[in-house]
């Protein structure tokens, strides 16, 4: 008995394992490969992070956004307002009018170009948007045709799949009843009530 202590001692002891460390010098400890692969992608993970990492928007960018978002509620929001006022005191908003009616007509062809030119470039810019979304789909266009041409090629491959893309009669028979013998008898047997 303990001559095979000393001998499994010799080989596993000291929490070793001599077995395992010399087949290591052969083929690479899967465990320990996904370990150190699992850590370089978190470094590369990392790195990109902080090559990209951009600062926070300073205090003028945050009120620029907040005012450029502004405007078009408070047209819509205005507009309503101006229903609303013209019901709860007409003679109010019928004064208003007049005023506005005052206002000389190149006033009113600035204050069309200010705003058709603020809903103009909002309108440009979400068309090329668009229109990149649109370029991006349609540059799947290839693989899908590939793709759709491959499921093609395999339908009439495929064991059990019977296609009828091609035969009229076997998709009328496909999507016509069959006859049903127990139904039948039962219905010509009196079976109805």
């Amino acid at each position: 008995m303990a001559l095979i202590d000393t001998a499994l001692g010799t080989i596993f002891g000291n929490g070793r394992n001599v077995i395992r460390e010399t087949a290591e010098v052969f083929r690479e400890n899967s465990e320990a490969g996904a370990d150190r692969a699992a850590q370089h992608h978190a470094a590369a993970l990392a790195q990109f992070g902080a090559e990209f990492a951009a600062p926070g928007p300073s205090r003028f960018d945050r009120v620029m956004d907040g005012i450029n978002r502004v405007p078009r509620p408070a047209l819509a929001l205005g507009t309503l307002g101006l229903f609303v006022t013209a019901m709860v005191d007409p003679i109010w908003f019928a004064a208003r009018m007049q005023g506005l009616a005052l206002v000389p007509e190149p006033l009113w062809w600035l204050l069309g170009a200010i705003v058709s030119f603020y809903f103009g470039a909002r309108h440009q810019a979400k068309g090329q948007e668009f229109q990149a979304r649109i370029a991006r789909t349609m540059s799947h266009a290839p693989q899908v045709v590939e793709s759709i041409a491959r499921l093609n090629r395999i339908g009439a491959q495929t064991p059990g799949v019977a296609r009828n893309d091609t035969d009229a009669n076997l998709t009328l028979d496909a999507v016509r009843p069959e006859a049903n013998p127990a139904l039948e008898a039962w219905r010509h047997g009196g079976g109805q009530r």
